[in-house]
Parts: structure tokens; sequence; C-alpha cells
């Protein structure tokens, strides 16, 4: 029980980063460092994750010798291995406890709808001193910026929407309040990103829910509640926008390609530039090096990788990428207890990796919580397959 609180305690905690370093750094440093000493087990099958992750790291340390101020090169770097090391921690408490899942989840249902219910607060000025839960007029909740803030509540909202899908009308009851309020706060957080991200990881997941069954009576009722939940939420979104002010911002965000997209030097003519650099740079030329030379952060993870971590950077994170969701898939549709948490957590990470494709993702903390619960996943299903295999052996004998 104290292990369960103490790991969901660190879930709640990722909700609420107004300020670095967050509490949720301070905390989770010391649980990782007590964890370990009493007995942290990081098993054959996560090997892969670990590896992968330091040598992405090790790619920044070499890239950082191409710089000739640090400045705050150290610190930035410090940040990514910290991260690295709670990708690996989730993936290797969860292996050894599943149960600890549903508490994980659970707790970042709760930081998702306190960290929006802050941010619509902030945005209609419902409580005094609530502007500081918005950033640029838009909501950001407990967080620095909205374009991190509305991805943050993706994995809540999908894992609230399975649990409508596949429960009763009761469940259903119970899980649409707080999936509205999520869903009010991607909204508001007027994040193209967000909104794609939500949109298709719910597609995913109702996808994934048709394969997954063979019964005509459950696709039925997939179908359905999936309809109600898309006029829910348009109602929803067509009140919210006669709202003043709402219908103009959104407009505004709504628009594929805006003025610092397509600009001479804007974010798609600094991709061109930056992948050129990166040919002639293998070494990287230095964390947060590019933004000095071009007045903006390269916005996608790929070249940011590249830039900033050099060859062996991107090449240990596309492996990363490329083996988590193969492997990932394997197993996507298997029979397990932990089956609906890998489905929701492996649909929002893959619309996370392209999302990272217009913006930088390797310092987002519940990205790092996402790639811990696949690969949990990923270890309990090996440990699985081993216990049958050595089962079926002693049967045999």
């Amino acid at each position: 029980m104290i292990g369960t609180a103490a790991v969901s305690l660190g879930v709640l905690l990722s909700g609420f980063v107004i300020e670095e370093p967050a509490p949720y750094e301070l905390y989770m440093a010391g649980l990782i460092g007590v964890w370990a000493l009493f007995g942290l087990r990081i098993s054959r099958a996560i090997l892969p994750l670990v590896i992968l992750l330091i040598t992405f790291n090790i790619g920044g340390m070499i890239s950082m010798t191409q710089m000739a101020d640090l400045k705050e090169t150290p610190l930035y770097l410090a940040v990514s291995m910290f991260l690295a090391f709670t990708a690996i921690f989730y993936a290797s408490v969860t292996e050894s406890q599943p149960d600890l899942f549903r508490p994980m989840a659970l707790a970042w249902v709760l930081a998702a709808v306190a960290t929006s219910f802050l941010g619509i607060a902030g945005y209609f000025h419902l409580l005094p001193g609530a502007e500081m839960f918005t950033k640029y007029d838009r909501a950001a909740g407990a967080f620095q910026d909205p374009n991190v803030f509305g991805p943050f509540l993706v994995f809540p909202g999908i894992y609230m929407l399975h649990r409508i899908l596949t429960g009763g009308l009761k469940t259903a009851a119970v899980w649409s309040g707080p999936l509205l309020i999520l869903v009010t706060g991607i909204f508001l957080s007027f994040s193209r990103g967000a909104w794609g991200l939500f949109g298709a990881a719910a597609i995913l997941l109702v996808a994934a829910l048709f394969l997954q069954s063979s019964s005509g009576r459950f696709r039925l009722r997939v179908a359905v509640m999936s309809l109600g939940a898309v006029v829910f939420v348009s109602l929803a979104i067509l009140i919210a926008l006669q709202l003043p002010g709402v219908a103009e911002l959104f407009s505004t965000r709504a628009q594929l390609v805006q003025d610092y997209d397509g600009a001479r030097l804007g974010r798609f003519a600094r991709y061109g530039y930056g992948f050129a650099m990166a040919l002639e740079h293998p070494l990287g030329i230095g964390p947060l090096v590019f933004g000095t030379i071009f007045g903006e952060d390269t916005h996608n993870i790929w070249l940011k990788a590249l830039m900033d971590y050099g060859w062996l950077g991107f090449l240990s994170y596309i492996t990363l990428i490329l083996w988590t969701f193969a492997a990932g898939f394997r197993i996507l549709f298997r029979n397990r207890p932990w089956q609906p948490y890998l489905l929701c957590a492996y649909a929002t990470l893959l619309g996370h990796v392209a999302l990272g494709s217009v913006i930088d993702t390797d310092h987002w903390r519940h990205f790092y919580l996402l790639l811990g619960m696949v690969w949990g996943c990923l270890a309990l299903e090996a440990r699985y397959g081993h216990e049958a295999r050595l089962q079926r052996s002693q049967t045999s004998r």
C-alpha cells in the first residue's frame, strides 16, 4: 500500500509544473533513490529501454563538446537523464507490481481533472488570481505552456473513454462528467496538437476495440456509444463557441499553417536549414544552440535529436521509438489484465510521437511516463511467456 501510494503521488504531481524545478522532480528523485535502495529491479526485458535512453543522452553529452559556451546545457542534460530514469523506473515498478497500473491511471485522471479545472477557471476568470493558469489568452492549467497542458490531458481522457465504451451505463454516467472537464480543458488550450492528438488517439482506441472483439453486439455498442460521445462533445464545443472571444481565437488557432510556420525563417523553413546542418555536424551543434542561431527552437523532435544529441542520439531515439511500437503492437490485442492500460498508453504515445514532428517533446514528463507504462507491459508479457513455457515444460515431464 505504501509503494502504491508513493508511485501514485508521483503521477499526481506530474500535473503541476508551474515553476521548475517542479515538486515532481524533487519527489521523483527521492522516490527513485529510495526504491533503488530497497530492491528496484531492472529485468532483461527492460534492458533495451535502458541502453537506448542512455546512448541517447550520451549523444547529448558528446554534442555538448561542440559548444564554446556551455551556459545552462549541463542542467538541461541532467534533466534529460533524470526523465530517462523516470521511464525506466515506471517500467520496472509496473513489471514487478502490475496492480500499480490502475492507481497510476486514477492518479493521472485526478491530476488532469484538477489542472483542467484550474485552466478553465483561469480562462473564464472564475476565481480571483486565476489568470495565472492561462498563457497567451489560452488555458494552461498548472503548466507553463498550453501546448504541454493540452497533451497531458489526453491519456486520462482516453482512459475514461475506454471505461465508458467498455462499461455499463452506470460507468458511463460516472466518467462522463470528468471526461467533459478534460475535453473542455483540451479545447480551451487552443493547442492544435492537443486537438489532433486526442482525436487520433480516440479513433485508434475505437478501432482497436472493434478489432479486439468478435462480438457483433459489443461492436454495435461501441459504435453507438462512440457516436453518442461525438455528438456530446460536438454540442459542448458549439456551446463554447458562443462565448465571447472563444470563436475568434478558435478560428485563428484552427488554421493548419500559422504565420510563424510559413514565414521565410518560420518553423518549416528552419526544418530545411536544420537537416542540412545535421549533415555537416554529425556530433550535433550542442543542446539549445539551434534556438540561439535561428531565434526559435527546432519544434521537431527528430531535428532536435540531430542538433542537440547528434547522430548517435538520433539513431538511439528512432530505434527506441520503432522498437517500442513494433513490440507493443505485437502484444496489443492479447487478453491480459494490463491490456486496457497498454492500449490507452500505446494509442496516446503513438499520437505523441506524431506530434513530435511539430514540437519538441524531449522534456515532457508525461511522455516518459507513457513510455515507461508501455515498456512495463512489454516486460510483463515477456515474464508471462517465460512462466507459461516453464509450466508447459513441467507438465510435459
